[in-house]
């Protein structure tokens, strides 16, 4: 049997405090309905009674018996928009009403009724409403029997009419209850779950008439009966649970993608209703769980154990919902779950939730004697902000996720800064892909900032920088260029084009004697696979160009992404002869991991260490510290941001070798490179004084 939980009851037994008025006054015209249905009936009741046969009276007893009995056993469909569950007694109380008449019918329904309330937990206004229900379909019912069978010979067709003006009063009524109390969507309501109930009740119904001819005849072989009904029960059912089964996770039972559509869709109609009157409570909110480690799992201890865990996830998120009714928990597939947090009047109440899932998952999950360590990155999109139907939730929701699982703090809310694929940064990356496919480079282009030796002022090196003059939108900062291609394949393409310029340039130089070694940034996507070694190789020997002559720059954060694979592909790169550079030293993570495990040949100090070190005597400290370690290692050391003399001559008594940024020169056009080396006098550091201490 499916039936709802039990707190699924409790949850319907409850109406929310700014419907009760509403509610209240839709019962009482229920019941009212129900009594100018049914009076006539009852005030003839004496008589009915007094010209029943004993045949007949037999037959009453037998039905109400089968109906009460019946309804102990009630069906339920699942879902929290079905508009009744299916109460097996109706085939009685219906024939009751076809021969006895209205009030007969209409009591033996109470009884049953009763019954089903106390089996299903029921608070007392649901019982009598749902009795006030019955009676005004018994009563409209009647109504259609006696008018259409005025009209029509043939038997049957009256009680068909009758059995669908039962349908229509008692499923209408129902479903107006349930869009007056929970301010569901109404159509949708309406016709979800109509077809599962018109055939499990139109079967119901229209076993009454063969009852009924049973009852005229011998009443006694009413019992046969049984096993028929057990039959529509069956496919009651059956019909229940392939429904379920639609929208559940088979593995851990919790709600799947296609109830998670339902759920958000639903909600998005409810919250913007209580947006009209000023609802506080007005918002939603999607949150996105990814678990961390989980592949590992699976890749070490096998599917079944991962499987294991999944479960104990689901479990533990839905204790953190628990006491929030409405809230729902889901599985999208894989280690991804997903919780709807309704009734929300600000964003911190969203966060407070994932603070609550984030503790949820700290304790480790036993499994056969094992800890299991879990935990997962949240993300957050908030209805109305970040979207008002389920697509753009969805997606906002899983771009914050993946903001979080890459910043590794947890938990992350929707910010179009986290959004590498809204419609302007996909259409930024197609004209990017356009440039690149421009022999003429669409407006690309590379600057070039010149690498001054501090101790001989000799220009010994140059650092290549894109620059991207956009048709219609101008100049694009380099960040944004590179944030949007940096996710795609565009980015190996970019690559490809800035190697391929500076190379052919290093080329021109040598040729008018100017000789330089050029650093070009690469990123983790460039640094995944091998490809990039044969990609520098061809082309070295295809401008003639010593591989010495070239530097890739590589940030500590590429390290991170895939340390084994990278450090293989910079290995590779060593060997051909190609300089390894590491940027933004100092602001990544394990650092000092890193400079004993890379084939470097030279770190670059982050601009913001540099840049503080006139001011701060700890930047001073940490500058002073990176230069005698990877001086140690044998090690090049380059200060980014150089931008006054006063850093310029710190770093020259901190022993750094080679410095770049505004006080020596703005970034170059390669037209410019050529003059600007010849005719270039950087300043010597011979007779210079200090008025700032190097230590702290």
């Amino acid at each position: 049997m499916v039936a709802t939980s039990f707190a699924q009851q409790m949850l319907r037994n409850r109406v929310p405090a700014t419907r009760r008025r509403a509610f209240g006054f839709y019962v009482a015209c229920v019941m009212l309905l129900a009594t100018i249905l049914t009076i006539d009936d009852f005030l003839a009741l004496p008589e009915t009674l007094a010209a029943l046969s004993s045949s007949m009276r037999l037959g009453l007893c037998i039905m109400a018996a089968l109906a009460v009995a019946s309804d102990a056993f009630p069906v339920t469909l699942p879902g929290k928009w079905n508009t009744a569950a299916i109460f097996p007694s109706i085939t009685f109380t219906f024939c009751i009403m076809l021969l006895y008449g209205v009030a007969l019918a209409v009591i033996v329904q109470t009884l049953a009724v009763a019954m089903s309330s106390w089996r299903m937990r029921h608070a007392l206004w649901r019982a009598c409403f749902n009795v006030a229900q019955y009676s005004v379909a018994i009563g409209l019912a009647h109504l259609v029997l006696d008018a259409v069978g005025d009209h029509v010979s043939l038997r049957l067709v009256p009680i068909l009419c009758a059995a669908g003006g039962w349908f229509f009063a008692k499923y209408m009524t129902t479903a107006l209850a349930i869009w007056i109390k929970d301010g569901v969507p109404f159509w949708p309501m309406v016709l979800g779950p109509l077809p599962a109930e018109a055939l499990t009740t139109g079967a119901l119904l229209m076993l009454a008439p063969a009852t009924m001819m049973q009852v005229q005849r011998r009443p006694e072989f009413l019992l046969v009966l049984i096993l028929p009904l057990a039959a529509v029960r069956k496919l009651a059912i059956m019909t229940a649970q392939q429904r379920h089964l639609a929208s559940v996770d088979p593995l851990t039972g919790l709600a799947n993608r296609k109830a998670l559509i339902t759920e958000v869709t639903a909600a998005a109609a409810a919250h913007a209703q209580r947006a009209v009157p000023g609802d506080r409570e007005r918002g939603f909110a999607l949150l996105l769980l990814d678990l961390d480690r989980f592949k590992r799992v699976n890749d070490a201890l096998g599917h079944e154990v991962g499987d294991r865990l999944l479960i104990a996830v689901g479990d533990r998120l839905e204790g953190t919902v628990r006491g929030r009714p409405g809230d729902v928990v889901a599985r999208l597939g894989g280690d991804e779950f997903a919780i709807v947090a309704k009734r929300l009047d600000s964003s911190s109440q969203a966060r407070a939730l994932a603070k609550r899932i984030e503790e949820a998952l700290i304790a480790p999950v036993v499994l056969d004697g094992l800890p299991l360590d879990v935990g997962g990155s949240i993300g957050i999109a908030l209805y109305p902000e970040h979207g008002t139907d389920f697509a753009t939730l969805f997606r906002h929701a899983d771009v914050a996720m993946y903001a979080a699982k890459h910043r590794g703090i947890g938990t992350a809310v929707y910010s179009p800064d986290h959004d590498h694929n809204s419609p302007h940064s996909l259409t930024l990356l197609g004209d990017l892909r356009t440039a690149l496919a421009d022999p003429g480079g669409g407006g690309l282009s590379l600057e070039y900032q010149p690498q001054i030796q501090i101790s001989t002022g000799k220009v010994v090196g140059i650092e290549a920088l894109l620059r991207w003059e956009h048709p219609y939108n101008g100049e694009i900062c380099p960040d944004d260029v590179i944030r949007v291609a940096e996710s795609s394949p565009v980015m190996r393409l970019l690559t490809g084009w800035v190697l391929c310029q500076a190379v052919e340039r290093l080329a021109r130089w040598a040729a008018d004697g100017v000789q330089l070694r050029v650093s070009v940034n690469v990123s983790v996507r460039d640094l995944h696979n091998s490809e990039i070694v044969d990609e520098i190789e061809a082309l070295l020997k295809r401008f003639g160009v010593p591989a010495d002559r070239l530097q890739l720059e590589i940030t500590e954060s590429a390290l991170m992404a895939d340390p084994h694979r990278v450090v293989a592909t910079l290995t590779n790169l060593h060997r051909l002869g190609v300089g390894i550079a590491l940027d933004d030293f100092g602001t990544g993570y394990s650092s000092l991991q890193h400079l004993r495990r890379l084939p470097l040949t030279e770190v670059k100090i982050d601009r913001s260490f540099v840049q503080a070190m006139s001011a701060d005597a700890d930047a001073r400290a940490i500058v002073r510290s990176i230069i005698e370690l990877a001086g140690a290692l044998g090690l090049r050391v380059v200060a980014e941001g150089v931008e006054d003399d006063h850093a310029w001559r710190l770093l020259h008594l901190a022993g750094c070798d080679v410095a770049q940024g505004w006080f020596y020169a703005k970034p170059l056009t390669a037209a410019q490179v050529p003059q600007w080396v010849a005719a270039a006098e950087p300043p010597l550091p011979a007779g210079m004084r200090l008025s700032v201490p190097l230590s702290p």
